[in-house]
Formats: structure tokens, sequence, C-alpha cells
């Protein structure tokens, strides 16, 4: 992994935003075995992360970079570190949540896409899940872009970007699992459990290594409860819900699809040393 550093000053709270984030994602890279070979190892796919400035036109406006993806590449918005400049672009683009970690999460799942289904001819079982990325992404983004997201989009989709593309409905499903796997590994250090008065539904004990479930729905057995328990936390503190989603079936399959990958990439990376 090579990381090209914008200039956004030696100490600089951006910067520390960066590494903090980066660490987030390799920590779930690593304990997962998902290959990440930098450019030394391949030249031609390899994982990169150039962190871009926003450039001035000649009208003095502010053109903003764009974060993005390219057979390995990840370009992140290096103004996004700055929490007004995120919290702009969120409310411009009408999203619920925008994050540093969840850019890199996002962009990483294009990556992880190309190695453990591209390059791995796993096009059926992928197709089946999530449907056939054959679409024109080109056309799809600009119809997304122009006519809005999927009518229904909340009942197969965890976002509304998600209905755009096959794609971009994987990247935004492996943001979530590392989402919830990260927090739930979290918690089970800090020994947490969740068992409301009256809602026995929503009870949750996190017993066990979310970095090794066997499947997506023991995942979300836990996190949907601990995740509406955090959202009510951030509700009595007049902030916003921490994790603003809804988790539908066919997106609990679409997850599980990713944690069948992962964990198997885990075994399979075991069983070799």
């Amino acid at each position: 992994m090579v990381t090209h550093n914008s200039e956004l000053g030696s100490g600089s709270r951006p910067l520390h935003g960066i590494n903090q984030a980066q660490r987030h994602l390799f920590y779930s890279l690593l304990r997962w075995s998902i290959p990440h070979p930098d450019r030394n190892e391949d030249p031609a796919g390899g994982l990169v992360f150039d962190f871009v400035e926003d450039t001035i036109a000649a009208d003095g406006s502010i053109v903003a970079a764009m974060t993005g993806h390219d057979e390995g590449a990840i370009s992140i918005r290096a103004a996004e570190a700055d929490d007004v400049t995120r919290e702009l672009a969120r409310s411009y683009m009408h999203e619920h949540y925008r994050t540093l970690l969840g850019h890199f999460r996002h962009e990483t799942g294009h990556f992880v896409w190309n190695k453990l289904v591209r390059d791995r001819r796993a096009f059926e079982e992928f197709r089946a899940v999530f449907g056939d990325e054959r679409e024109n992404y080109d056309a799809a983004l600009q119809r997304h872009y122009e006519a809005g997201p999927t009518p229904g989009w909340t009942e197969s989709f965890v976002s509304a970007y998600a209905s755009a593309h096959p794609w971009e409905d994987f990247a935004e499903c492996f943001a979530h699992l590392l989402h919830a796997v990260d927090t739930l590994e979290t918690a089970r250090a800090f020994g947490m459990v969740i068992n409301p008065h009256g809602y026995k539904e929503l009870a949750a004990d996190v017993n066990f290594d979310p970095y090794n479930a066997p499947s997506a729905q023991q995942l979300m057995d836990a996190w949907i409860p601990l995740s509406v328990a955090i959202n009510a936390i951030q509700r009595s503190m007049g902030q916003p819900d921490t994790y603003p989603f809804i988790l539908s079936p066919p997106v609990v399959a679409k997850l599980d699809f990713i944690n069948k990958l992962m964990t198997g990439e885990a075994k399979a990376n075991s069983s070799d040393m």
C-alpha cells in the first residue's frame, strides 16, 4: 500500500483524521487477511491512496477534488478531513451519513470487488445477489444523479447511492459491513450488553468475535440493537443518529455474501500458514 499525502501540514488535525481513518481500515483488512498488494507487487492494480486537493478556477471558485477508485488507485478529497467542509458536502448531497472513514471503506470496497470477485471470476454468485454489473456504469450514474435513486430503494438497498449500480451496491455494503463488524468488536472489548426494559427484541450480547461470524444474520442480531441504543444515546445528547440506516432482508443477504467472502479469505490464508 502506498500513500500520497496532500500538503495538509505536519501534525494538523486533517492529517490526523486521515491517518486515523486509514488505521481503522487496515485493521479490518488485516483481521480478514484481505489481499492488499501495493504498486510494487501489483503495478496494474495494487492499492495506493492519493489525497487530492481542491483547485481554484479562473473565476475564483473552488473546484472540489473527486473521491473515487480506479484499479486500486483510491483518491480521497483531502478537504473532507475538515469537519465543516465534509458537513457542507453531506448537506449538499442530501446524505444522512458522510465520514472520512466511510469514504475509505467504500472506495476500498471497489478494490476488494476487483480482487475477490472480478479477478476470481465469481460473477455468477455475485450477480445472483447484487444484479448484473455489466450494466453501463457511466449511464447508470448519470441516471442516478439526474432522476434520483431507484423508487422504493429502501426495500432492497442500504443507501440511495447503492441503488445506482451493482458496483456501488457492493462498495456500500462492504463499507456497512465494516462499520458493523468494527463497532461490534469495540462493543465486545468493553463488555457491552444491550437489554432494554420492555424491548426483548432489542436485547443483544456481543459475546462472539465479529470478524469470525459465520453469517451476517448473527452480526445483525447484535448490530441492530446496538445501533438503536447508540442512536438513542446520540439523541439524548442532541446529536444526529450515528447509524441512520434501515437494513432490510435483501440488504442482509448482500452483507452475508460479503461476510462469507471475507471470512473465507481469512480461513484460506490461515490454512496456508
